[in-house]
This record gives C-alpha cells, sequence and structure tokens, in this order.
C-alpha cells in the first residue's frame, strides 16, 4: 500500500491533474511516474517503485491524469493524456534536479512521445503496450524507438500487450519480469512470488537510474 505523501493539485487546459510524493530526503533525480488506462497510481509496480527508489536518493512523483481525478472510468485520447501530463511537468521539475518521465501502460506511451519535448533526462516504460492483446500488426514500437533520450522497458513475460521477445532491437534497455502479465501479477503456481517479482521490478530500475548520464 502506497503511505500518502504531499499532494499537489496542478490545474490544466483537460482538468485537475493530482501529483502525489514520495521524496528522497537529499534527492539527486525525480522520477515522474503515469499510470495506465485501466487503474492509477495504486498499481503495484508504481506503488514498488515509490516506497523502494526515495531511499537510494530519487523522489517519486505518481501523477493522476485529470480524467482519473474526476472519477471518469474511461481514458481520453493520447493527445488529451499528453496534454495533462506535459501540464504537470513544472511541479515534477521544479525540485531543482533531473527528471525521468515513466509510466506504466498508456502513462508508459505518454512518456515516450513527449519526455524529449519536456527536457526528461531519461524514460522509463513500464508494461510498453506494444501492440493491443491478439493484434501484433497493430504495434507501437515508433513511440519506444522514438523517444530520443535513455530508454528503459520493464515487461512482464507473458504480458499479452507484448512479450519481451517481441520487442524490436533498438537502443533502449530491457527488464523481463518472468512469469508476470501486464499488471506484473504472476501466478501463484510460479516459481516466484509475487514480492520476489517486484523486486525485479525495483532492482533493475534503481541500477539503470544509477547508470543515467545525468549531471
Amino acid at each position: 500500500m502506497l503511505e500518502a505523501g504531499e499532494r499537489v493539485t496542478v490545474a490544466t487546459d483537460v482538468g485537475e491533474a493530482r501529483v502525489t510524493w514520495v521524496r528522497a530526503e537529499v534527492p539527486r533525480l525525480v522520477l515522474a511516474l503515469g499510470h495506465g488506462a485501466g487503474g492509477g497510481v495504486e498499481a503495484r509496480d508504481l506503488v514498488a517503485l515509490a516506497g523502494v527508489l526515495p531511499g537510494a536518493g530519487v523522489s517519486v512523483a505518481l501523477v493522476e491524469q485529470p480524467w482519473r481525478v474526476a472519477g471518469k472510468k474511461v481514458a481520453p485520447a493520447p493527445k488529451t493524456l499528453d496534454k495533462g501530463w506535459e501540464a504537470v511537468w513544472g511541479e515534477v521539475a521544479g525540485e531543482g534536479v533531473p527528471v525521468v518521465a515513466g509510466g506504466r501502460s498508456a502513462g508508459a506511451r505518454v512518456a515516450c512521445r513527449t519526455g524529449a519535448g519536456l527536457g526528461a533526462a531519461g524514460v522509463l516504460a513500464l508494461s510498453f503496450p506494444l501492440h493491443p492483446p491478439g493484434k501484433p500488426e497493430r504495434s507501437r514500437a515508433e513511440e519506444l524507438l522514438g523517444t530520443g533520450v535513455p530508454t528503459m522497458v520493464v515487461q512482464g513475460g507473458r504480458d499479452p500487450f507484448g512479450r519481451p521477445e517481441e520487442f524490436p532491437a533498438g537502443s533502449y534497455e530491457l527488464a523481463e519480469v518472468a512469469y508476470g502479465d501486464h499488471g506484473f501479477a504472476v501466478p501463484k503456481k510460479a516459481p516466484v512470488g509475487q514480492e520476489e517479482a517486484l523486486g525485479v521490478i525495483t532492482d533493475a530500475v534503481g541500477a539503470w537510474l544509477e547508470r543515467l548520464p545525468v549531471g
């Protein structure tokens, strides 16, 4: 469960967004994380990262899109999601340290599309939806390959939106969460437990953030 941090409401052209901060004592980076189209910032991977990274000097900003804050059940079009995300950048970039743009699923796509333009130090794509389930011909690889900044993908081994072996070659890094689905849930009969799977995520992301070339 996510411990409540400082919550900041941000006005945008598409409604009010909300940022929940989980701060490092002496931050060297900020990791801004957006949620997916089917859930909010309580997703297990986002909560796990917010629980671990501040202890390693990375403040985590969990960004709730305006549609979610307003209680709507269906996410808007990608351009609207991008507008909501871009409008909160001033809040997450106001700490005076480099910011990494990240998110899960639809939030990962937003980070990929907007990161370079916002001046992000990198992009973290959790459960990147490479294609709709069962439709590999509708690839979204262009968004991932075109970030223009250091990029990391963390993908479940049985994600129906794109298994790790389906991803094209590129300059990004990719970490696999074995047996994980799109939400990084692992079956009870899997040889790895849920906490172990989440540890793969936090370890991989923490190591990647350490390697990022930031001034």
